[in-house]
């Protein structure tokens, strides 16, 4: 018997979660965002730039894979892996697919990420502390299907943040770090059950996640968690095994710490808040960890009898561990949303746990509310897409033409059976949620994470053509090369990295530092917020401007088109004296 435990829990109520309808609903959050989807501004399009630098150098040019570049700058977040499985499948990409085969690792690691987080919580709810309740004359929910039921929920939770739908739908750093932080969640979890798996899942965690730009945090992550496991270990039987495991995984962190200083990744990164910045940071915990944190607030508040020894209850001292560690490094790097992403399979397995002490009214407000809100939200989608499409209602119309200026819809067939059908799934879910049948302790996930599925569904389909149009910079390329023609290079000046990776990929162009014009590179592109700085050295160059394209719907962004001046002498560029970026 579990006496600390405040789960009182059936075996009714752990009935199977149908394998086929959660392989589903994985399956529509993972492809829509991946496929079909034109690469975005900033970070998205600045990692698509890095990988197309490593697999395609320019002519004469060496890519350095140690140290990747674009527009010669080195990637401020240190991360090597992500770039080199995105570079490695687009040298297999064949025309027009380069940006569908370089998200194709990211596609897997979030597929992997969601495997990581059910066996985890599978895991943490197999440990006896975590078991409900023994019953006097027995019905009592069994081991592993109750493990299994939380898991399933687990699972549901991590599908439901709101947090997660951009940044793990984005080819870039942060969500191999999502994935990486994941294994070594799942790795620790599951010690010392199946400890040949978790071996393997704690090192590849390890090194995955050092070489995705954050050392530090894969040392804090494994090393304290695995301190954290074999102080939570009372069978004395197991002493031997826990130094063993301590050992193992000192070596990993060596190994971690060698290869972050063999390959130049360590970085002090650290930036000093004040404790006003604490309202900042609450307000990006309450919207990114949204749904899970209230269940996950009140599985600690269910389970605070166990808080005072948390360390010799796994289900809670690991995804505290990781919450904390990911707080603070998100405390400690800027506020940034990217280093928050890494708590949300810790704060999902916390939430798991607080649904086999639900009440029935709580359970019953998560459904109407959630019912309520996704279904607005997804009803919003559809009138705003109706509008896009016939001009009514005339309001919402009239704010997408102020908004998206130039955007001209398009009906599609397959999009609008996909969207279709997808919202049809969602209210035969509803009808399902509030008849009669048994009660499962995962219920009260299904209608938060099935309706975050179906709005991001809804906008990866319904509106994709108006978000590439406002955050793609396809529109002002094509602009720029009606100017330009078909110029197989072009010279810069004073642009970011996401408009040099833009160049690269929707121009397929060769890229060289602005110097004076030569017959080979007789443009010269420019972001025209560097105007002031750069004019009079562009000047002196022989250069003088003849158009400029702006990005659509958004005029404050837009790139400088020059020419050589018609005085110009055109020299070779090896003779050409530099005007630096």
């Amino acid at each position: 018997m579990n006496p600390t435990t405040p789960a009182i829990v059936a075996q009714s109520a752990v009935r199977r979660l149908p394998r086929l309808a959660l392989l589903l609903l994985c399956t529509a959050y993972v492809l829509p965002g991946f496929w079909g989807r034109e690469p975005w501004k900033s970070q998205d399009l600045e990692a698509l730039g890095f990988m197309l630098q490593l697999a395609q150098p320019a002519v004469g040019e060496v890519a350095n894979w140690f140290r990747p570049t674009l527009l010669g700058q080195h990637d401020p977040q240190l991360a090597l892996l992500p770039y080199w499985l995105g570079a490695v499948l687009l040298n297999w990409a064949p025309s027009g697919w380069e940006d569908v085969y370089a998200r194709l690792p990211f596609m897997a690691m979030l597929a992997l990420t969601l495997a990581a987080t059910w066996y985890a919580v599978y895991a943490l709810a197999r440990h006896p502390a975590a078991q409900p309740v023994t019953f006097a004359f027995g019905g009592e929910a069994k081991p592993a299907d109750y493990a299994r039921a939380l898991a399933d929920g687990g699972l549901l939770a991590l599908l439901a943040c709101l947090g997660l739908a951009r940044l793990a739908h984005e080819a870039t750093p942060a969500l191999s770090q999502l994935c990486f932080a994941s294994l070594i969640f799942a790795g620790l979890s599951t010690m010392p059950r199946w400890r040949l798996h978790s071996g393997i899942a704690i090192g590849a965690g390890m090194l995955g996640l050092t070489l995705s730009g954050a050392p530090s945090v894969a040392m804090w992550l494994g090393l304290g968690g695995a301190i954290l496991k074999a102080v939570g270990q009372s069978d004395p039987a197991q002493a031997r095994l826990r130094i063993l495991d301590l050992s193992l995984l000192a070596l990993m962190c060596l190994l971690c710490m060698t290869t972050a200083g063999y390959l130049d990744l360590w970085r002090w990164r650290v930036q000093y808040h004040t404790l006003l910045d604490l309202d900042a940071l609450a307000k990006l915990m309450l919207w990114f960890t949204w749904p899970a944190w209230p269940l996950a607030a009140w599985s600690l508040w269910r389970w605070r009898s166990q808080l005072s020894r948390a360390w010799r209850f796994p289900h809670l001292a690991l995804p505290l561990w990781f919450i904390t560690v990911t707080t603070a490094t998100t405390w400690l790097t800027g506020m940034s949303d990217t280093a928050l992403l890494l708590a949300l399979p810790g704060i999902a397995a916390l939430a798991a746990f607080a649904l086999p002490t639900l009440k029935r009214s709580l359970s019953a407000f998560i459904d109407w509310f959630t019912l309520l809100f996704f279904s607005f939200c997804a009803l919003t989608i559809w009138v705003i897409w109706i509008a896009m499409q016939t001009g009514f209602p005339a309001k919402p119309a009239a704010n997408v033409a102020k908004l998206a200026p130039g955007f001209l819809p398009e009906f599609s067939v397959l999009t609008f059976a996909i969207a279709l059908t997808a919202t049809l799934a969602w209210a035969w879910l509803v009808k399902w949620r509030i008849g009669r049948h048994r009660s499962a302790i995962w219920k009260s996930m299904v209608l938060p994470a099935a309706g975050a599925v179906l709005c991001w569904l809804l906008l990866m389909s319904l509106w994709l053509p108006l978000l590439n149009h406002a955050r793609s910079f396809g529109p002002m390329v094509q602009k720029l090369q009606m100017v330009t023609g078909t110029s197989a290079c072009l010279q810069y000046a004073g642009i970011t990295k996401a408009q040099g990776a833009a160049l690269l990929f929707h121009a397929k162009v060769r890229l060289t530092a602005a110097q004076a014009p030569s017959q080979d590179c007789p443009w010269l592109v420019m972001d025209a917020r560097n105007l002031p700085l750069l004019e009079e050295k562009i000047a002196a160059l022989g250069w003088t401007q003849t158009a400029k394209a702006h990005r659509l719907g958004d005029r404050n962004e837009s790139l400088l088109i020059f020419r050589p001046h018609p005085t110009a002498l055109i020299k070779p560029p090896s003779s050409a004296a530099q005007a630096g970026d």
